[in-house]
């Protein structure tokens, strides 16, 4: 499986990338993948390389670039309740400092950078993402209607900016939650939302998980739903995404 360290130029400045994609020298569907506050790592780049070998070209951003190259901050090789106090303490500050503006300027350079590699098919892409990297990717799919046809978002927290927002999505939307983020109630309020817009959308909370449910090397992984949220995202990549 084919991987790259790349440079995307930003309106501020350069932001390290991690691609993966097939290795039979066709192009192939483009996914931007934003991961979750902790950023690239192993974990990440294994979750890449498996959506890569579904047949995608999948490009992982550092979402705190500024801040410095990955890894931003040095994290243990298993994040555990012992560690994420201390962790936070560090992430915080940046987590806060990316806000829906930078999030809207890193997208459109993403995306640009995305759609000109010569291992994409001309078209469309999908934009998917973790936690923080859940609500950038939907505040990507927000303010680029016509560029990207399906967003999913794992345990994030995509109701941020409000219904309103949801409201003006276009794109086929699959939004998987932890059970320890929101209540059925809330969930019916979301959902009422997304379905004002009249997309076709999945949103639904994944039974018994707690936030960060797809990360393995944290305390929150739930192989379980890990499947899940494959069995839901691949699907919705193959009908949404031109094959060239």
């Amino acid at each position: 499986m084919p991987t790259k360290t790349l440079h995307i130029s930003t309106a501020d400045g350069r932001a390290d990338a991690f691609a993966a994609f097939p290795d039979d020298g066709e192009p192939h569907p483009g996914v931007l993948m934003y991961p979750d506050g902790f950023g690239i790592r192993p974990v990440l780049r294994d979750m890449a390389r498996e959506l890569a070998g579904h047949g995608y070209y999948v490009l992982v951003p550092n979402l705190f670039y500024r801040h410095g190259p990955t890894p931003v901050i040095e994290l243990p090789e298993h994040i555990g309740k012992e560690d994420r106090t201390a962790v936070f303490a560090r992430l915080m500050p940046l987590i806060e400092a990316h806000t829906a503006d930078r999030v809207r300027r890193d997208a459109d350079a993403y995306l640009r950078f995305l759609t000109a590699q010569p291992e994409v098919v001309t078209g469309p892409v999908a934009v998917t993402g973790y936690c923080i990297g859940g609500l950038a990717a939907t505040r990507t799919v927000v303010a680029h209607p016509d560029r990207v046809a399906a967003l999913a978002a794992f345990h994030a927290p995509v109701a941020a900016d409000g219904p309103d927002s949801l409201s003006r999505l276009t794109a086929e939307v699959h939004f998987g939650h932890a059970e320890s983020d929101l209540t059925p109630e809330t969930l019916a309020t979301l959902n009422k939302s997304l379905e004002a817009s009249g997309i076709h959308c999945t949103s639904e909370i994944y039974p018994g998980t707690v936030h960060g449910f797809t990360m393995s090397d944290t305390d929150a992984f739930d192989p379980a739903a890990l499947q899940l949220h494959w069995d839901r995202l691949l699907p919705l990549l193959d009908r949404t995404l031109p094959r060239g």
